[in-house]
């Protein structure tokens, strides 16, 4: 009886580590690009509710059936399934945010041809932006009020923007704010149309990717469903799960369904390209400390007297 339940919770161990994993792939980690680490919040504010959800039905998975696989599997299935059976709505953000950004960049262009800088430009365009970017464009506008310099405040709008397309549009008026150079208008209106047909290419490709999303909600439900029903209305067709062998056996079940669920999600998805207007310590104005010799300190980090 002891080595049953040593093996039972080597299982759930392992099954452990394998669900943490998955989580971790579908909910991302901080990265290091140049020397700027860069992350979200933290795993347990990112998830919240839904991470109590999965552990109270995990438990009653556990004291249900007693497989601890099982009740592992479920938890991280609640965990994931916004995930899974998500992200149309991101898309939807994604395009309303590139197709605010057009209708702001020809804003600017418009306004930059009455001979306005482009320190007087940006504030006058922002309350008449798309709701789907004016936040941020709200926040780039404080920033400039409490004496921001242009090009930083141009920078913390790419990353509050995070999207490719406007790495295009603000890498433009970084370069202008620093260089103080002519053709600016002619610039914005090449992004501007840039832009456009960036988002009539994510239009199409979301509208074709629709169905396929729509198809493998249809098979995880009915998947999810006929588990479950099983389970339920005929015990005795399960019961040889209950064992440590099955327990090893629904392991390799879990990990047969979870691929296959990652798989219909990366086949309903759409990748988008890498921003390229990454955050680092000169574009965003903040200097990284200089190393002094060894022994010295704060006090006397400017040399001999």
């Amino acid at each position: 009886m002891t080595v049953d339940v040593l093996l039972l919770t080597l299982l759930g161990a392992t099954v452990g580590g394998g669900v943490l994993l998955l989580v971790v792939a579908l909910t991302g980690t901080a990265r290091t690009e140049h020397g700027v680490v860069r992350s979200g919040p933290g795993l347990v504010a990112r998830l919240g509710r839904r991470t109590l959800l999965g552990v109270a039905l995990g438990l009653a998975t556990l004291v249900a059936t007693r497989w601890p696989v099982a009740a592992v599997a479920v938890g991280a299935f609640v965990v994931a399934a916004p995930s899974l059976f998500g992200g149309a709505r991101a898309e939807r953000e994604a395009v309303a945010r590139v197709e605010g950004l057009a209708a702001w960049t020809e804003s600017l262009r418009d306004t930059i041809a009455g001979a306005v800088g482009l320190e007087q430009a940006i504030p006058a365009t922002v309350y008449a932006a798309s709701p789907a970017i004016q936040p941020q464009l709200r926040l780039l506008v404080d920033r400039l009020r409490v004496r921001v310099p242009l090009a930083v405040a141009l920078q913390r709008l790419a990353d509050d923007l995070d999207d490719p397309s406007a790495d295009l549009v603000v890498a433009a008026l970084i370069l202008n704010a620093r260089l103080r150079g002519p053709g600016l208008r002619q610039v914005l209106g090449s992004l501007s149309a840039a832009a456009r047909a960036d988002l009539e290419m994510r239009q199409r490709v979301a509208a074709g990717r629709s169905s396929t999303r729509r198809s493998s909600q249809i098979v995880m439900a009915f998947s999810v469903f006929v588990i479950v029903g099983l389970t339920a209305i005929n015990p005795d067709y399960v019961a040889p799960y209950g064992t440590p062998a099955g327990q090893v056996a629904l392991v390799a079940v879990a990990a047969c369904f979870a691929g296959g669920f990652l798989w219909m999600k990366r086949l309903s998805g759409v990748d988008v390209p890498e921003r390229f207007l990454v955050a680092t310590p000169e574009r965003t104005g903040v200097r990284a400390p200089v190393a002094g010799p060894p022994g010295a300190g704060p006090g006397n980090a400017g040399g001999a007297s």
